[in-house]
């Protein structure tokens, strides 16, 4: 049992730095255009916030060191994404970005470590650093949702790459099988949900991969509703402006 512990946790870190890494294209971009165009910087940030409560949960929480490690990792590169964003961003935007590292990165994250650090001990720290970490994962799996609404809407999956669904159902499904083994519900919780969204989504792709053209659909919904995608927010070759992907590619772990 311990040895199946440490393997699956081995392959979950794997999986999970493959997943933080998935943004490098995106960054490529940007610094190569000098501009970060119409991508969020939020979506970063609060990944930035995870990653680090979760390195600070596993540290804190005897046995718990392979959900430490591969956090160290995501936080190292969620901060160059927020730093290279921030240095690329308009003015009226790094403005923003920054306002939000501060409040989020610095002030929730320190508020936090000193609470816990200081007025708890125990196993009521690791309940309290547990729920905060599991409510945070669980908020931000509900990103997918949208980009499953444009899915069933225009009936296309171009907006829900493939891969990227196939890696983060993978990730969920390794991180459940680990939080069983080491029976950790603060981890099973958001990524049993994970699990669930993501087969939802290979479900959503396997139904609706054989439908190309999702500008048409999008043009084509009914009269007189509110369209999911604004036409303004559709290029000319069909393509949504990149603040809907951005916000796809948020990682969610461990």
């Amino acid at each position: 049992m311990v040895a199946a512990k440490y393997i699956v946790g081995i392959v979950g870190n794997i999986v999970s730095v493959l997943i933080f890494a998935s943004p490098i294209p995106t960054f490529w971009r940007i610094v190569k255009r000098g501009s970060t165009e119409d991508f969020e910087g939020l979506p970063y940030v609060s990944t930035l916030l995870e990653a680090a409560l979760w390195v600070y949960y596993g540290l804190t929480k005897p046995g718990a060191i392979l959900i430490a490690t591969v956090n160290i990792v995501g936080t190292v590169m969620e901060l160059i994404y927020v730093i290279l964003f921030i240095m690329y961003a308009p003015p009226r935007v790094r403005g923003k970005t920054v306002m939000w590292v501060a409040f989020l990165d610095v002030g929730f994250f320190g508020v936090t470590f000193l609470v816990t650090r200081f007025a708890m001990d125990g196993d009521f720290r690791i309940s309290v650093l547990g729920f905060i970490c599991a409510g945070l994962c669980i908020v931000m799996y509900g990103s997918p949702l949208s980009i499953m609404r444009t899915v069933i809407t225009t009936k296309s999956v171009e907006y829900m790459p493939f891969l990227l669904s196939f890696v983060l159902f993978v990730n969920a499904a390794v991180w459940t099988t680990y939080s069983i083994l080491t029976k950790d519900l603060f981890v099973m919780v958001p990524n049993g949900l994970g699990f669930l969204l993501g087969l939802a989504q290979l479900i959503l792709y396997a139904m609706y991969m054989n439908h190309k053209d999702a500008k048409s659909r999008v043009q084509g919904l009914e009269e007189g509703r509110q369209p999911l995608i604004q036409p303004s927010e559709v290029h000319e070759n069909g393509e949504v402006k990149n603040k809907i992907r951005s916000n796809y590619n948020t990682t969610r772990l461990p």
